[in-house]
């Protein structure tokens, strides 16, 4: 039961340029991106009470952050002054607020630097309000009544594919059996697979040390960086599934092949049995992801994390074009829009299974995927979150991973809230880790 609020009134918006020097070691690095920074553009929410504040950030790879770290500073007078009571008892107005702006929107609409900003500052919102409520924001969103997700919700552009009342439908009908999934979820956690192993730029001993320290782990499932030559691919598939034995294995290409390149590399590494094939292609070509799919099946078709807005995931659902929604809450609008894609997710019968490969998203995602399983799908069948393995010590409620499964968190927020230590360590480029240390 959520409790009334009492009235907070934001005073202060401040923007970080926060960046982890991961090209140093290659952690994070693929066909498309080998030298990384792993980046946050983190947005803190300065209340009346110092001890409560809200954090959120989006993610970048290094040069530009301070772009979104700008845009994050142009969102801060929509939000400043305001009571929280007031912004979440219309948090679908508090999002058009922002994604809406009038004159922000023509730096979009809806995509951008500007929308990456705006998921910083939505769910750093999301965070205040979940610590105000002594939450967890999986917890928090699950308390949420039917009608109060959908007001969420921005259904501009969806009502073809998704309408309110089909919403609200859904949502009621995946309250049955709530209890018996929070049970299990308490008890089991939220199934995960490891992209630690197979960074391209890792060696082969790296990647079969890492494997086998996983598997002793509990590890279950793994995913491969491809595309950058097909027979260093093939050789590098062969040691992980020799390594794994008949654990299911992804393959992610990062959008390096064109449509009919992607069709024929997949039908090349097919003896591999992966159960997906990652970003073959643009992430904008809704078209060619759906002919790739139609092409390499039962290999199913995975994207998402460079897919923008709700009306893009729109169109990949309508067309066909995914087997696995891979949405992203730092390159969505945030919390709101992400609730969307859920939404339209379970109505379309396709799993979610988020994309987490960067700073602090295993952190935000966990909470999306746990609610989308509580309230939403209802269903944990074709899912898992995916899991990178570094930088979690820089945050207060880092993710706690049993058995190869997310645990569900406890500590009230989003998990999203930084060390300050670290934000210091790390602020660009005067932090201790910057000195007298370009990027790459």
């Amino acid at each position: 039961m959520l409790r009334e609020l009492e009235k907070l009134r934001i005073t202060e918006v401040t923007a970080s340029d926060v960046r982890f020097p991961t090209s140093r070691d290659q952690s994070g690095s693929d066909a498309m991106n080998p030298s990384p920074d792993y980046s946050a553009a983190y947005a803190t929410l300065h209340t009346e009470r110092p001890e409560l504040s809200g954090h959120g950030f989006t993610f970048t790879i290094g040069r530009g952050n301070e772009l979104c770290t700008a845009a994050i500073r142009s969102l801060a007078p929509l939000l400043v002054g305001k009571d929280l009571r007031e912004l979440v008892a219309d948090l679908g107005g508090f999002w058009r607020s922002l994604a809406g702006d009038s004159q922000l929107r023509w730096l979009g609409p809806e995509k951008g630097v500007i929308h990456l900003a705006t998921a910083a500052v939505v769910n750093a919102l999301w965070d205040l309000y979940a610590k105000a409520q002594g939450l967890p924001l999986w917890k928090l969103l699950a308390e949420l009544s039917p009608e109060a997700v959908v007001a969420a919700v921005d259904f501009r552009y969806l009502g073809d594919a998704l309408t309110r009342e089909e919403a609200l439908e859904l949502l009621r009908r995946s309250r049955a059996g709530r209890e018996e999934r929070e049970r299990h979820l308490l008890a089991e956690g939220y199934p995960a697979y490891n992209t630690s192993v197979g960074w391209s730029g890792y060696s082969d001993d790296q990647v079969r040390q890492l494997t086998r320290q996983a598997l002793r782990e509990g590890w279950g499932a793994f995913k491969l960086k491809v595309g950058r030559s097909l027979e260093e691919d093939r050789r590098r598939a062969a040691l992980l599934r020799g390594e794994i034995g008949d654990a299911p294995l992804m393959f992610d290409a990062n959008q390096v092949w064109e449509v009919d390149e992607a069709i024929a590399y997949v039908r090349a590494l097919a003896d591999f049995q992966p159960l997906w094939i990652e970003e073959p292609t643009s992430p904008d070509d809704i078209l060619g992801h759906r002919k790739i799919a139609e092409a390499v099946r039962p290999i199913g078709v995975a994207s998402g994390e460079h897919v923008h807005n709700r009306v893009m995931f729109k169109q990949f659902f309508e067309a066909g074009a995914l087997d696995f929604c891979q949405l992203d809450p730092a390159r969505l609008g945030g919390v709101n829009e992400a609730l969307a894609v859920l939404l339209m997710a379970a109505k379309f019968g396709v799993p979610v299974c988020p994309h987490a490969g960067g700073v602090g998203l295993c952190e935000y995602v966990q909470h999306l995927s746990m609610f989308d399983y509580l309230a939403v799908s209802g269903s944990l069948e074709g899912r898992r979150v995916e899991y990178v393995g570094h930088l979690h010590q820089h945050f207060l409620d880092p993710v706690v991973i049993r058995r190869g499964c997310y645990q569900p968190p406890s500590r009230p927020g989003f998990s999203s809230e930084m060390r300050p230590e670290s934000l210091s360590s790390y602020a660009f480029p005067d932090g201790a880790a910057w000195q007298g240390k370009p990027p790459a």
